[in-house]
Protein backbone atom coordinates (compact mmCIF):
# COMPACT_ATOMS: atom_id res chain seq x y z
CA UNK A 1 0.00 0.00 0.00
CA UNK A 2 3.04 2.46 0.79
CA UNK A 3 4.34 1.92 -2.58
CA UNK A 4 0.96 2.97 -3.87
CA UNK A 5 0.31 6.00 -1.76
CA UNK A 6 4.37 7.30 -2.28
CA UNK A 7 3.75 6.68 -6.45
CA UNK A 8 0.63 8.49 -6.92
CA UNK A 9 1.10 11.29 -3.84
CA UNK A 10 5.29 12.05 -5.17
CA UNK A 11 6.05 12.88 -1.72
CA UNK A 12 6.77 11.47 1.41
CA UNK A 13 4.43 13.99 3.64
CA UNK A 14 1.58 13.32 1.61
CA UNK A 15 1.93 9.45 1.10
CA UNK A 16 1.48 9.56 5.03
CA UNK A 17 -1.43 11.29 4.94
CA UNK A 18 -2.87 9.53 2.26
CA UNK A 19 -1.54 6.15 4.23
CA UNK A 20 -3.03 6.83 7.64
CA UNK A 21 -6.22 7.79 5.72
CA UNK A 22 -6.19 4.64 4.11
CA UNK A 23 -6.02 2.60 7.01
CA UNK A 24 -8.27 4.30 9.04
CA UNK A 25 -10.70 3.70 6.15
CA UNK A 26 -10.13 -0.28 5.50
CA UNK A 27 -10.27 -0.28 9.21
CA UNK A 28 -13.62 1.66 9.79
CA UNK A 29 -14.95 -0.58 6.28
CA UNK A 30 -14.03 -3.58 6.95
CA UNK A 31 -16.88 -5.06 7.65
CA UNK A 32 -17.84 -4.60 3.87
CA UNK A 33 -15.00 -5.93 2.15
CA UNK A 34 -16.35 -9.20 0.52
CA UNK A 35 -14.53 -12.46 0.86
CA UNK A 36 -14.86 -13.43 -3.05
CA UNK A 37 -12.32 -10.82 -3.67
CA UNK A 38 -8.76 -10.39 -3.31
CA UNK A 39 -7.76 -8.88 0.15
CA UNK A 40 -4.93 -6.77 -1.46
CA UNK A 41 -6.97 -5.60 -4.53
CA UNK A 42 -9.67 -3.76 -1.89
CA UNK A 43 -6.68 -2.52 0.19
CA UNK A 44 -5.04 -0.92 -3.07
CA UNK A 45 -8.29 0.26 -4.19
CA UNK A 46 -8.32 2.07 -0.88
CA UNK A 47 -5.22 3.34 -0.40
CA UNK A 48 -5.07 5.09 -4.04
CA UNK A 49 -8.31 6.64 -3.65
CA UNK A 50 -6.68 8.10 -0.31
CA UNK A 51 -4.01 9.46 -2.43
CA UNK A 52 -6.09 10.95 -4.88
CA UNK A 53 -8.12 12.88 -1.80
CA UNK A 54 -4.73 13.86 -1.06
CA UNK A 55 -3.78 15.18 -4.09
CA UNK A 56 -7.09 16.90 -5.19
CA UNK A 57 -6.81 18.59 -1.59
CA UNK A 58 -3.16 19.97 -2.26
CA UNK A 59 -2.75 20.35 -6.01
CA UNK A 60 -1.21 23.65 -5.66
CA UNK A 61 1.23 22.48 -3.29
CA UNK A 62 1.82 19.51 -5.61
CA UNK A 63 2.36 21.21 -8.90
CA UNK A 64 4.61 23.54 -7.01
CA UNK A 65 6.60 20.76 -5.44
CA UNK A 66 6.98 19.00 -8.74
CA UNK A 67 8.72 22.60 -10.48
CA UNK A 68 10.72 22.83 -7.61
CA UNK A 69 11.53 19.05 -8.66
CA UNK A 70 12.79 19.66 -11.56
CA UNK A 71 14.24 22.54 -11.47
CA UNK A 72 16.85 21.23 -8.15
CA UNK A 73 17.83 18.51 -11.06
CA UNK A 74 21.54 19.29 -11.18
CA UNK A 75 24.25 17.78 -13.04
CA UNK A 76 25.88 17.20 -10.11
CA UNK A 77 23.34 15.14 -7.80
CA UNK A 78 24.11 11.30 -7.79
CA UNK A 79 22.89 10.01 -10.93
CA UNK A 80 20.63 7.59 -9.27
CA UNK A 81 18.53 10.14 -7.48
CA UNK A 82 17.82 12.41 -10.48
CA UNK A 83 16.72 9.82 -12.02
CA UNK A 84 13.91 8.57 -9.48
CA UNK A 85 13.11 12.85 -9.28
CA UNK A 86 12.97 13.03 -12.85
CA UNK A 87 10.75 9.64 -12.87
CA UNK A 88 8.42 11.05 -10.03
CA UNK A 89 8.13 14.50 -11.80
CA UNK A 90 7.10 12.04 -14.96
CA UNK A 91 4.50 10.19 -13.60
CA UNK A 92 2.95 13.06 -12.18
CA UNK A 93 2.44 14.79 -15.35
CA UNK A 94 0.55 11.31 -16.68
CA UNK A 95 -3.42 11.70 -16.38
CA UNK A 96 -4.83 10.25 -13.02
CA UNK A 97 -6.02 7.02 -14.85
CA UNK A 98 -3.09 6.61 -16.70
CA UNK A 99 -0.78 7.13 -13.92
CA UNK A 100 -2.41 5.14 -11.32
CA UNK A 101 -3.20 2.27 -13.63
CA UNK A 102 0.77 1.96 -14.41
CA UNK A 103 1.75 2.54 -10.58
CA UNK A 104 -0.72 -0.23 -9.82
CA UNK A 105 1.03 -2.28 -12.24
CA UNK A 106 4.67 -1.52 -11.73
CA UNK A 107 4.72 -1.00 -7.91
CA UNK A 108 1.91 -2.75 -6.48
CA UNK A 109 2.24 -5.58 -8.83
CA UNK A 110 -1.68 -5.76 -9.22
CA UNK A 111 -2.48 -7.73 -12.72
CA UNK A 112 -4.49 -6.52 -15.57
CA UNK A 113 -8.03 -7.97 -13.60
CA UNK A 114 -7.13 -6.57 -10.87
CA UNK A 115 -6.43 -3.13 -12.08
CA UNK A 116 -9.71 -3.23 -14.09
CA UNK A 117 -11.58 -4.24 -11.26
CA UNK A 118 -10.14 -1.65 -9.12
CA UNK A 119 -10.61 1.03 -11.87
CA UNK A 120 -14.35 -0.66 -13.15
CA UNK A 121 -12.91 -0.63 -16.73
CA UNK A 122 -12.19 -3.47 -19.28
CA UNK A 123 -9.25 -5.22 -18.85
CA UNK A 124 -8.03 -4.25 -22.63
CA UNK A 125 -8.30 -0.23 -21.75
CA UNK A 126 -6.09 -1.01 -18.95
CA UNK A 127 -4.13 -2.66 -21.38
CA UNK A 128 -4.12 0.18 -23.21
CA UNK A 129 -3.81 3.26 -20.61
CA UNK A 130 -0.78 1.27 -19.09
CA UNK A 131 0.90 1.09 -22.78
CA UNK A 132 -0.19 5.30 -23.22
CA UNK A 133 0.88 6.23 -20.01
CA UNK A 134 4.64 3.79 -21.10
CA UNK A 135 4.68 5.58 -24.10
CA UNK A 136 4.53 9.16 -22.52
CA UNK A 137 6.66 8.24 -19.36
CA UNK A 138 9.07 7.51 -22.03
CA UNK A 139 8.60 10.55 -24.19
CA UNK A 140 8.93 12.89 -20.66
CA UNK A 141 12.25 11.27 -20.01
CA UNK A 142 13.96 11.29 -22.71
CA UNK A 143 13.03 14.90 -23.22
CA UNK A 144 14.44 15.38 -19.54
CA UNK A 145 17.39 12.85 -20.98
CA UNK A 146 16.98 10.22 -19.14
CA UNK A 147 17.42 6.62 -21.59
Amino acid sequence: MWAVVYSITGNQHDAEDAMQNALTSAWRNLHQFEPRAKFSTWAYRIAANAARQIIRARRDVLDDEIGMTQADTSPTADEKVSTVMVVRAGLAQLGEDFREALILREYGGLTYEEIATHQKIGIQTVKSRINRARTKLREILSEQGVK
